[in-house]
């Protein structure tokens, strides 16, 4: 009885702080009245079924991400044979990833026995100041859901946005991952990349390569542009409608430029571009035509 009186004590005082005196008397008591007479009560009361809620929260912890894995790995199966697009499969991903872990916390938040509904209710009245001070992830969010349905580019996309060129990787829920061509990862938040430009050089079928050549006053330019149209027409992965065009461009101070203007697949851009430079650096100087450079003529008197 005696420890009975003790326990409910230390609850009065646990209940009511703001009573000095009965929590000044219970300590008193405490440390008077010897530990084996209100230490097993205490651990019964207190200890072991907090202890036990820890274990359960633990052990819900576990079997839930085990959950959310095989969840994940499921919808991942589902999509890949319906043959969704990389970018829906990444964002999806993300999103369910991100909503299964706040209904695993609010589970294990529910069995420690903080209520949840004071939580919700502390959570909806500071939903203004959280909103505030979340406005950008908000708008990445927005971004990405908007990017989802207009789909502007997909994963595996070749873009230039924010002062970046690389190929699509993902598509999360916040942000989109790119690789550039040195191999370097830049990730881009939804929100700018929903609202500001963006360059898709995979939207369309074929893109168009410019070069720019230079030949030396006085050589023959109709020799050049023949030279250049046997190029183009060799290289198979120059198509062949439309055809390249291959004209005077201007007659600069000290040269004679001609453009030439061909279409290729997208992923064929940097190997066409390339190639034809190096071709044109060896057969000009065989077919007689030279590079010009800078020149001044003085005239003395």
């Amino acid at each position: 009885m005696e420890n009975d009186t003790l326990v409910s004590q230390i609850e009065e005082v646990i209940q009511d702080k703001s009573s000095i005196e009965n929590m000044a008397d219970a300590i008193q008591k405490v440390t008077t009245t010897p530990v084996s007479d209100w230490l097993p009560e205490l651990l019964k009361t207190y200890v072991i079924p907090l202890g036990i809620k820890i274990v359960v929260s633990i052990i819900v912890l576990i079997v839930g991400r085990w959950l959310i894995k095989q969840i994940k790995k499921g919808l991942t199966k589902v999509l890949n044979r319906r043959n969704a697009e990389a970018s829906l499969n990444s964002f999806l991903m993300s999103l369910v990833s991100v909503l299964l872990t706040f209904f695993l916390v609010m589970a294990i938040v529910g069995i420690l026995g903080i209520n949840t509904s004071s939580l919700v209710a502390l959570l909806a009245s500071a939903g203004l100041a959280v909103g505030m001070a979340l406005s950008g992830t908000l708008q990445n969010f927005a971004g990405g859901v908007m990017i989802m349905l207009f789909k502007p580019f997909r994963v595996g996309d070749f873009i230039a946005a924010q002062g970046y060129e690389g190929r699509v990787s993902a598509i999360q829920i916040f942000n989109t991952f790119i690789l550039t061509p040195d191999n370097k990862t830049v990730i881009l938040p939804n929100g700018a990349l929903s609202t500001g430009p963006v360059t898709n050089y995979n939207k369309e079928t074929d893109r168009r390569v410019d070069w720019t050549f230079s030949i030396s006053y006085g050589d023959d330019y109709d020799k050049a542009k023949a030279v250049l149209q046997r190029l183009c027409d060799a290289d198979p992965r120059i198509l062949k409608e439309p055809k390249a065009m291959i004209e005077l461009l201007k007659m600069s101070d000290s040269s004679v430029d001609i453009t030439v203007r061909a279409r290729v697949k997208p992923e064929d851009y940097w190997s066409v571009y390339f190639k034809m430079n190096e071709l044109v650096y060896k057969i000009f100087p065989q077919e007689g035509l030279s590079f010009p450079f800078p020149q001044m003529d003085v005239h003395m008197k």
